[in-house]
């Protein structure tokens, strides 16, 4: 189940291996900046959201205007 704090559009090879999805959703604090890789918004297509910040871990969070639960 994917927590609420994470954007619905965030993407991270992780995701689509079952045996590594755990690692994204329960990074914490510093574990946030390295867990995952690559990212990009599934909503773009790209490394940048549709606010025009960078997505990742850390910063894809409710707090964006792109932000959907």
């Amino acid at each position: 189940m994917k927590p609420a704090h994470i954007c619905r559009h965030f993407r991270t090879k992780k995701l689509y291996v079952p045996a590594l999805t755990h690692e994204v959703y329960e990074a914490k604090g510093d574990e946030m900046d390295h867990c995952c890789g690559h990212c990009w918004c599934n909503r773009t297509l790209s490394e940048v959201g549709a606010d025009d910040q960078l997505a990742d871990l850390r910063s894809c969070n409710p707090q964006r205007s792109c932000f959907e639960e």
